[in-house]
């Protein structure tokens, strides 16, 4: 009996060393761990529909019978595939195999919806007859995520630089003719909001994008970029002072020169005022800016999280925590942007945040496992 007991703690000791030994490769080899979460998220969530055709399948439980695919989800897709090309590890091929799928399932505009775009579709998905669909109208974050992948993509591959370029300023021109209001001089949710939208005011936090409008202005040549920068930096900057947490809400109002925070249940869900899951991704998105704006707005932010025993997913503006769990969703953004602000007084979310890399990628979540990988190929190196 006592070789048996002593047989298995030592048993238990080895299971022990070598669990251990696989945490401690993945938590200090970043190149091992970004190539390994960018291969279990395209071979988990990236769909082919034809061979020349790709999607980022977006349903409940990563539901393979049933997808779904966002154009959220598409620019998502080419963003990734451009940081793994720039890796070696996703080829140009991989990167059009997405652009075929958008520019197959574009959105149309006019009151029959007759007028095509390079919008794209908000959503694709099988109906009751098993038919693949596209939902009418288009959503604001998916097309500029598109519009900057396609500028990454002309950096990246030369020799379809023009191709990539003229995609660009496609899109960038119907972005800027559909979803763009000239009165706040800020871009709407979608192309479904017009002037006579009660909507027409609406912004979304995360579609504030300083370094993509930057891009875009570069890339295009358009100079309404800047504006569109400047106002939406500006409104931004108007929620991050009325609270003493810097926290900003899913959704705003916004006049040319104000703005303040939706109420519950406007558009989406009871928490479009809080910090939620459309607002989780401002850190990210102001993090690599150098518009002081920006980094005033991200670094109250992470004063306010560095203060917290641990981050969960959602706060009201005031600081209160609106459940009690965790989510990469929340995390990955923060540590996207602690992770170009090193030294910088946060250094304690970079080790607090990291948990999001200790445990395999989540296949049942595309949220949670997209905002993870690009924190790992972007914020890892």
């Amino acid at each position: 009996m006592k070789l048996n007991k002593y047989t298995w703690i030592f048993v238990g000791l080895i299971a022990a060393v070598y669990l251990g030994t696989l945490l401690w490769v993945r938590l200090t080899n970043p190149v091992y761990l970004q190539q390994n979460m960018y291969r279990t998220w395209e071979k988990s969530y990236v769909m082919h529909p034809r061979a020349d055709q790709s999607f980022v399948n977006t349903s409940t439980n990563n539901n393979h019978q049933k997808p779904v695919a966002l154009s959220e989800s598409q620019g998502y897709g080419m963003w990734i595939t451009i940081m793994a090309a720039k890796k070696g590890w996703a080829s140009r091929q991989d990167f059009d195999r997405f652009v075929n799928y958008w520019l197959a399932h574009r959105d149309y505009v006019g009151d029959q919806h007759q007028t095509p775009t390079y919008l794209m579709s908000w959503r694709q998905y099988y109906n009751r007859h098993h038919q693949w669909v596209a939902d009418v109208n288009s959503a604001t974050d998916g097309d500029v995520y598109i519009d900057m992948a396609l500028a990454q993509a002309a950096r990246q591959w030369p020799s379809k630089a023009d191709y990539y370029r003229s995609l660009a300023k496609k899109l960038s021109s119907d972005i800027l003719a559909y979803e763009y209001n000239p009165q706040t001089r800020a871009l709407t949710v979608g192309d479904w909001v017009t002037k006579d939208s009660p909507y027409w005011r609406l912004m979304r936090t995360s579609d504030v994008m300083p370094f993509v409008f930057k891009t875009l202005a570069e890339t295009t040549g358009d100079s309404r970029w800047q504006t569109v920068n400047n106002a939406m930096l500006d409104r931004l900057v108007d929620l991050s002072r009325q609270h003493q947490t810097g926290l900003v809400s899913d959704f705003a109002w916004i006049t040319r020169n104000s703005a303040k925070p939706v109420k519950p249940k406007t558009i989406s869900t009871k928490q479009d005022g809080s910090y939620d899951f459309n607002a989780c991704r401002v850190p990210m998105m102001m993090a690599v800016s150098d518009d002081p704006r920006a980094q005033k707005v991200l670094r109250k932010m992470l004063r306010f999280f560095s203060h917290q025993q641990y981050v969960t997913a959602g706060y009201s503006l005031s600081g209160k925590r609106l459940v009690k769990y965790q989510s990469a969703s929340f995390s990955a953004p923060i540590f996207f942007a602690v992770s170009h602000h090193r030294g910088e007084g946060f250094d304690n979310l970079f080790d607090s945040q990291k948990y999001i890399f200790s445990r395999p990628l989540t296949r049942k979540n595309y949220y949670d496992a997209t905002l993870t990988v690009i924190a790992a190929l972007e914020g890892l190196n």
